[in-house]
């Protein structure tokens, strides 16, 4: 038997720009959707949406069918939170909040094998196959197979960034552009001249210490993006999509559509 190897990192080596899409609604369904659609990865959250342990185990399955990766952004501090996600098969996880070249120590020692980390070792989850390989095999798949996404948004988390680029050990780094105007008093303004002068920096670390970048939510800014090294793109939500097109399917008929897109965390960050 042979552990899933992960298709992010088989674009990113291949020279490829990955998709994906962010999934705040947890029904399995809505991940197939997302396959059908050709996405590389999807993108759930364990932060921000309530779901539980058992029906994001569906969720990474329903992923499979479609040779998708899936990304889990987790609540931080826990150690049962990092290394959950990865038990249930998730490709990655994103922590989010990283201000310190010590955080970032510390995740990677949570969820990597030796001699990368101190991860404790239960092979009777889905991502070792139910103790159906080799535990060396296992352990090797954790470290090059699994990726580690930090997100750095905050003006401290900035000031650290290029000592927090530097830990060995995780894989990449996403610039959360939403919180960190919000911190800076921009909010929502993904392109005023301070939020993208910070977006460059983030981008500049990762490049120069060997991670990849990652970028959320900035349409209209592709090519500028490729420019600054982005080798991930995390494109939209399905409730901001749906919800545009429930507004259309009402306004189209005649009737009253409510609110605007524009109302969205996300399509401010465009």
């Amino acid at each position: 038997m042979k552990l899933r190897p992960s298709r992010l990192l088989r674009e990113i080596r291949a020279g490829q720009r990955p998709t994906v899409l962010k999934l705040n609604l947890i029904d399995p369904r809505i991940v197939e959707l997302a396959g059908l659609a050709g996405a590389s990865a999807v993108w759930m959250c364990n932060e921000h949406v309530p779901n539980d342990w058992l029906n994001l185990e569906h969720q990474i399955r329903a992923a499979k069918l479609h040779d998708m990766d899936t990304i889990v952004r987790v609540s931080k501090g826990s150690y049962s939170e990092y290394v959950k996600p990865f038990e249930c098969d998730a490709t990655a996880i994103m922590v989010p909040h990283i201000a310190s070249a010590d955080e970032a120590r510390q995740v990677v020692e949570m969820v990597r094998c030796h001699p990368l980390g101190k991860k404790p070792i239960d092979a009777g989850n889905m991502d070792a196959l139910f103790c159906q390989v080799p535990l060396a095999d296992y352990a090797a798949h954790c470290n090059t197979e699994k990726l580690v996404i930090l997100q750095i948004e905050s003006p401290e988390a900035l000031a650290n960034v290029e000592e927090i680029a530097a830990v060995p050990g995780f894989d990449c780094l996403l610039f959360g552009a939403g919180d960190y105007s919000h911190r800076i008093g921009k909010l929502g303004q993904a392109t005023h001249p301070e939020v993208v002068a910070a977006r460059k920096r983030v981008h500049s670390a990762a490049i120069k210490h060997g991670k990849y970048v990652a970028v959320a939510s900035l349409f209209g800014q592709k090519e500028q993006l490729i420019k600054e090294g982005a080798h991930i793109f995390a494109l939209g939500a399905d409730v901001v999509e749906l919800g545009n097109a429930f507004r259309n399917l009402v306004a189209e008929f005649g009737g009253d559509a409510g609110g605007t897109a524009s109302d969205s965390v996300y399509a401010s960050k465009k």
